[in-house]
């Protein structure tokens, strides 16, 4: 396969799975802060780059200059066995200096050339600006609905924050969730993209619930309960997750699908600058199934 494409008299190397290379790895982290203001050190200097994520560059010099990363994802539908694997595109980005030159469509062709026909979809995320882009590769924009609640809790918090301050840290909750099981309808397998929010936005956001034996990733805020995830040994019910943040909860928002959903208001998700693209016969029924990709699982 080519690795290397000349574009206004200029050469580009398109180069993948480079993590091992100190230059151009430093170079795509200050594309991504710069671009995101996404720091990916935490998450690399603490070993959860895995061969889950691979990012797909154009360099020119030594420089990453454009970029679109392909993220392995497997899904756990409900209680059952049935795990779905699919493609999310993430970190899609350009310096500014080398816009408009064609530069992602030439990742995105190489990337369906290589993955399409080895999974069930391939999706993504797209700000505004780009809703006549992606259609042009066969994406079409796709409904997401979120689950919410209102509630009356009467006793005390019983959820205790456990710290996310380091490596051991980040590994000892690692090797306790291996033997856990994330609850609901439609749950990430990926223990690399996980942690990659619990080392920067969510670092502050785990709590044990002792008397149910069950970890918890939340926000909480005015009153209203953000539940990220829940992840429990022999399975829990959502209530008693609810019931231990205490009485200053009143809303609950879930940023993943039930499997359970008597109670609960559905709506259609909507977030400020990003639409949910998706292509490929597994993401066909999508937005019918009334589901949403966790909020966790986002890359």
């Amino acid at each position: 396969m080519q690795n290397y494409i000349r574009i206004e008299n200029n050469e580009y190397e398109i180069v993948s799975d480079y993590k091992g290379r100190e230059e151009l790895r430093k170079s795509f982290f200050e594309l991504a802060k710069k671009t995101f203001g996404i720091d990916f050190e935490p998450w690399y200097r603490n070993g959860f780059w895995s061969e889950k994520y691979i990012p797909y560059s154009i360099v020119h010099g030594d420089k990453v200059v454009a970029n679109v990363s392909v993220n392995h994802m497997y899904f756990q539908e409900g209680s059952g066995s049935v795990k779905r694997y699919l493609i999310q595109l993430g970190t899609i980005m350009t310096e500014e200096a080398y816009r408009n030159k064609g530069l992602i469509r030439e990742l995105l062709e190489r990337i369906f050339e290589e993955y399409e026909t080895r999974t069930e979809g391939i999706y993504l995320f797209g700000n505004d600006s780009v809703l006549n882009f992606y259609p042009m590769f066969g994406f079409e924009a796709a409904l997401e609905y979120q689950y919410t609640k209102k509630v009356s809790i009467t006793g005390n918090q019983t959820a205790c924050k456990i710290p996310m301050d380091s490596t051991e840290d980040y590994n000892n909750f690692l090797e306790r969730l291996r033997t856990y099981k994330a609850v609901g309808a439609f749950c990430m397998d990926n223990d690399n993209l996980l942690m990659f929010y619990l080392t920067s936005f969510l670092k502050d956001c785990v709590y044990y619930i002792e008397e149910i034996d069950t970890y918890v990733v939340a926000e909480s805020e005015g009153g209203t309960l953000l539940l990220h995830g829940i992840f429990s040994a022999a399975g829990v019910e959502m209530e008693k997750v609810i019931q231990s943040f205490g009485e200053k909860i009143s809303r609950v928002v879930l940023g993943f699908t039930p499997e359970y959903t008597d109670g609960f208001e559905v709506s259609v998700l909507k977030e400020e600058d990003s639409t949910l693209f998706v292509k490929g016969k597994g993401l066909r029924r999508f937005s019918e199934e009334k589901k949403m990709f966790p909020l966790i699982s986002h890359a």
